[in-house]
């Protein structure tokens, strides 16, 4: 399985002690507000240090820029999704009825973005522009491909394991790609569109499953 990296690339340190953590934390969580509510380009590290009620020198001892502190969010957001979907490596997943399996593999994801809608709104604003964000989501998706392809290897439908990892690979990037589209609906069209994501996975899978 990939490892995520303990720390985002343009981060100046890693905090040892608690209190440095709960720092670090409190910037992240003042940032993740700003970049919903202003804007990532209206928001200064400043302006940040300030809600954050820390001196600017204690931000820079940690990041260098606010490019950096995007990239930690990315990060925390790429681990939370993963914490959620680490139910894929439990062996009776396995053993779940397709439709069932399809059910909790989107049910997870849907509520996830819906309680983290900072994930989409920031990420949307900064798409295209910092790559080391856009690395950050396609090392995040390259480790769920990887899980979810041991997981239907474990069904032993007789596959070979590259007809596996390409069955994941569609469906992580299809759901995802889907998933984000249905965002920017309003509720009674993203429900419907949550619906034939579940139509068209398990019609997917039974091709090969079933």
């Amino acid at each position: 399985m990939t490892q995520s990296p303990s720390k985002p690339v343009g981060m100046r340190r890693q905090p040892r002690q608690a209190r440095s953590q709960e720092r670090v934390n409190r910037i992240i969580d003042v940032a993740e507000k700003l970049f919903i509510t202003q804007g990532y380009d209206a928001t200064t590290t400043n302006a940040i240090a300030s809600h954050a009620q820390i001196p600017i020198g204690s931000l820079y001892q940690f990041f260098p820029d606010k490019t950096a502190i995007v990239q930690a969010l990315a990060l925390r957001y790429s681990k939370l999704l993963h914490q959620r979907l680490a139910i894929l490596n439990h062996p009776e997943w396995a053993e779940l009825p397709l439709s069932t399996l399809v059910d909790h593999l989107i049910d997870i994801s849907e509520k996830f973005f819906w309680e983290y809608p900072g994930y989409y709104e920031i990420f949307m604003q900064v798409q295209g522009v910092i790559p080391e964000v856009q690395a950050i989501e396609d090392a995040a998706d390259t480790e769920l491909m990887g899980d979810l392809a041991s997981l239907l290897a474990q069904r032993e439908a007789g596959l070979d394991q590259t007809d596996y990892e390409a069955i994941a690979f569609v469906l992580v990037k299809a759901i995802g790609n889907l998933m984000w589209l249905s965002l920017t609906q309003e509720k009674p069209f993203r429900q419907r569109l949550i619906a034939e994501m579940k139509r068209f996975t398990l019609s997917y899978l039974q091709n090969y499953l079933e």
